[in-house]
C-alpha cells in the first residue's frame, strides 16, 4: 500500500468547558496540565446569555492541541474509558471524530478533592502524509478529493487500529 494514502492521527484537541470564569476554571485548567504536559488557552465567550449567567468575553473553557505519540497515548486512554466503542454519528464528513468523558479520573490521574472531577470532549483530526501543503505559509493550494479522509476511511482506520465497536445507537 502507498505511504501517501495512510492515515494516522494529525492532532488531539481537549477540550474542557466550565461555562464561567474563575477558580472552577482555573482547577479545570489544571487538570489539563497535567493530563497533556502543557499549558492550557482559554476561550472567551462570544455573547451573554443571562439565563446561563455568562457574559460576553468572559472567559468559560480551556483547551489544549497535541500531537505526535503523547497524542496517540492520550487518545489510548480516553477510549479505554469509552471501552473501544463509539457511536457512528460521532465522525463527520470530513473524517475526523470525536467523543466526551464523563469524568477525568477515568484516564488515571489521581483524584484530588482539591480540584473536583471535570468532563472533558476528545476531537481527533485524522490526516495523511502531504496533508501540510494545506496548512503552509507559501505556496498553499488544496488537497484533491481523493487525498481527503472520508468518513468510512475514518471509521474503518478506528476499527483496525483499535479493534474499535461502531455502534447505531448513542449512548
Amino acid at each position: 500500500k502507498a505511504v501517501v494514502s495512510t492515515q494516522s492521527t494529525g492532532k488531539l484537541c481537549l477540550n474542557i468547558c466550565v461555562g464561567e470564569s474563575g477558580d472552577r476554571l482555573t482547577r479545570a485548567a489544571k487538570v489539563l496540565e497535567q493530563l497533556s504536559g502543557q499549558e492550557p488557552c482559554f476561550s472567551k465567550a462570544r455573547f451573554t446569555v443571562r439565563s446561563f449567567g455568562i457574559r460576553r468575553n468572559e472567559k468559560i473553557s480551556c483547551w489544549c492541541t497535541i500531537r505526535g505519540a503523547k497524542a496517540e497515548e492520550i487518545l489510548e486512554r480516553g477510549l479505554k474509558v469509552k471501552e473501544y466503542e463509539l457511536w457512528k454519528g460521532c465522525f463527520s464528513d470530513e473524517g475526523n471524530f470525536g467523543f466526551g468523558i464523563d469524568e477525568h479520573i477515568d484516564l488515571g490521574i489521581k483524584y484530588d478533592p482539591s480540584i473536583g472531577i471535570y468532563g472533558m470532549d476528545f476531537y481527533v483530526v485524522l490526516g495523511r502524509p502531504g496533508y501540510r501543503v494545506r496548512y503552509r505559509r507559501k505556496q498553499k493550494t488544496r488537497i484533491g478529493t481523493k487525498h481527503k479522509v472520508s468518513k468510512d476511511e475514518s471509521q474503518k482506520w478506528f476499527q483496525a487500529k483499535f479493534d474499535g465497536i461502531l455502534t447505531n445507537k448513542k449512548t
